[in-house]
């Protein structure tokens, strides 16, 4: 190898270290694209009603049939909801839990749910003794469609990793229902896919892009 050829090569090694150093710097991170689609359905809540009565959580489904995943869920949605309604009476997840086994309502609480994956429907009559233990007359249910973390490398000169393009999607379905007459007030779905290059390892956490995804239908919310 020639002197002159050398040389190149030196300084092509040299930029390339010297524009990884400029972007861990930087930040890590160069670019950042989210793309959100939010569809709600509003049939019968009223803003001074839900402040006026509250909401409770009950179990979250998950297309994932993981169960930490709608454990997870729940805790991230309601520490999302009470961030945007600060004066609304939200009872989480766990203390509805703790309310039905309380009541000795577990066995019925487990038939609704068994029901409403053939019917869609839940049980009035259980939903209103899960309003009534709890204290609130909403109950809202959330739905997990589906969740999908993805990297991708790409590669610079000669065969150096550069950066790695971390993708996340989320798709989210809530429904608010009446626990005094076993309607449907309020139901909205959320679908979120976000993108960055980075030189870190961490793609967007699950809770992060809840709470994106939260904010998002929590805006459209009375």
């Amino acid at each position: 190898m020639t002197n002159s050829v050398q040389s190149r090569v030196r300084s092509l090694l040299l930029a390339t270290a010297l524009l990884g150093v400029g972007l861990i710097l930087s930040g890590c991170s160069t670019t950042r694209q989210v793309h959100s689609t939010t569809q709600t359905l509003s049939i019968g809540l009223e803003p001074q009603v839900l402040h006026a009565y509250g909401i409770a959580f009950i179990t979250p489904s998950s297309a994932t049939g993981q169960e930490e995943d709608k454990q997870a869920l729940a805790l991230a949605f309601t520490e999302a909801l009470k961030k945007a309604r600060p004066t609304l009476r939200v009872v989480p997840l766990p203390a509805t839990l703790s309310a039905i086994n309380r009541a000795n309502l577990a066995g019925e609480y487990r038939q609704m749910f068994e029901d409403s994956r053939l019917t869609g429907i839940f049980s009035r009559d259980t939903l209103l003794k899960v309003s009534r233990v709890t204290g609130a007359r909403y109950l809202a249910q959330l739905k997990l469609g589906g969740f999908r973390q993805e990297s991708k490398n790409r590669w610079g000169t000669l065969g150096i990793r550069m950066l790695e393009t971390k993708t996340t999607s989320l798709r989210l379905y809530l429904q608010i229902w009446d626990g005094e007459d076993g309607s449907v007030a309020w139901e909205g779905a959320q679908e979120l896919s976000s993108s960055h290059e980075t030189l870190k390892e961490n793609a967007i956490s699950f809770k992060t892009a809840v709470e994106q995804s939260a904010a998002e239908l929590l805006a459209r919310l009375p």
